[in-house]
């Protein structure tokens, strides 16, 4: 068994089986976190944490608890910020990955989006989660898992 492991902010992920597959053909450890209990089957290389609710509080148990040998599964920009601090991999659900080089352009939009949703400018817009992205993830967690594993 390795010692990289997979770290799931779990309450809206979408792709949450989809790392519990890689991670058993890999035996990597997966904590998968979140303020309310999932109904998920999980071997045994899974903990589910579950932590009190409140704001920021599975992302808190995450950044304490992440390390450089660690990969986070993210869509929240700034625990991917956190993350990156650690030294970890950082992927969102859809496939993108949070890096130094361009988590500082992500944290200013998810601010000036934040700001026009406030004052009314923007109405906000995610847009669906599609097989494609499915896809992108994937193979950008089997990148991230190979390059951690090297290093």
């Amino acid at each position: 068994m390795s010692d990289v492991t997979i770290y799931v902010d779990a309450d809206a992920c979408p792709v949450k089986d989809e790392v519990l597959k890689v991670s058993y053909r890999h035996q990597l450890v997966v904590y998968i976190v979140s303020n309310q209990w999932m109904r998920m089957d999980v071997g045994p290389l899974v903990q589910k944490i579950v932590v009190p609710d409140g704001p920021d509080l599975a992302d808190d148990w995450i950044a304490d608890n992440i390390t450089a040998k660690s990969i986070a599964i993210t869509a929240d920009i700034l625990l991917a910020k956190r993350c990156l601090d650690a030294g970890a991999i950082v992927i969102g659900p859809t496939g993108k990955a949070f890096s130094p080089d361009n988590i500082g352009v992500a944290v200013a939009m998810r601010d000036l989006n934040a700001h026009l949703r406030e004052t009314g400018e923007s109405k906000g817009y995610n847009p669906s989660f599609t097989s494609n992205d499915k896809s992108r993830f994937l193979q950008a967690l089997e990148s991230a898992i190979q390059m951690k594993l090297k290093n």
